[in-house]
């Protein structure tokens, strides 16, 4: 296993070198690529980064937690997630200190502990990854991107709690 990324390294060189490409120059011409990209979309991180703590210290989360509680009940889904729900969308790492904590509060095997670790994994960082990848393309308008994925989120989020429900029954 210590071998597999050498292997799969040196395998690529061969390869290019079997084909006569210039493997240091496609190297390099890469290297560069990736350096302009993140070129364009480091200023979207600058803001939303930041715009995500401050999300965080205002006690906004708070408020807006409490107020989606009731609409959670009915969807099944554990009201005491709603921090999860607002702030996976928006950061990774703060999604994850979020599960940590309700974990920790709730325990690893409780209902509220799996629903929020199984929203983890079944959703994405919405905001981030569109000001990421469409940053990196170029593109300026998303249209319907963000609805679309903000709707497959809210839908990971209920399959989520409902798969819990299903294979964990209390």
């Amino acid at each position: 296993m210590n071998l597999l990324l050498p292997l799969l390294l040196s395998s690529v060189g061969l390869c290019g070198l079997w084909r006569r490409a210039d493997v240091y120059a496609s190297l390099t011409r890469g290297a560069e690529d990736g350096f302009r990209v993140v070129l364009r979309i480091l200023p979207a991180l600058v803001t939303l980064l930041p715009a995500v703590a401050m999300f965080r210290a205002s006690g906004a989360m708070e408020l807006l937690s409490a107020w989606c509680a009731p609409l959670l009940d009915v969807l099944g889904i554990p009201p005491e997630t709603a921090p999860l729900l607002l702030v996976r969308p928006i950061s990774g790492s703060g999604a994850l200190a979020t599960v940590g904590e309700l974990i920790r509060v709730h325990g690893v095997n409780s209902r509220v502990g799996r629903t929020a670790a199984v929203m983890l994994g079944s959703t994405e960082t919405t905001f981030y990854t569109v000001a990421v990848y469409f940053g990196a393309a170029g593109i300026r308008r998303t249209r319907h991107a963000i609805p679309a994925a903000l709707a497959a989120d809210v839908t990971g989020f209920v399959v989520a709690a409902l798969t819990v429900r299903l294979f964990f029954p209390e």
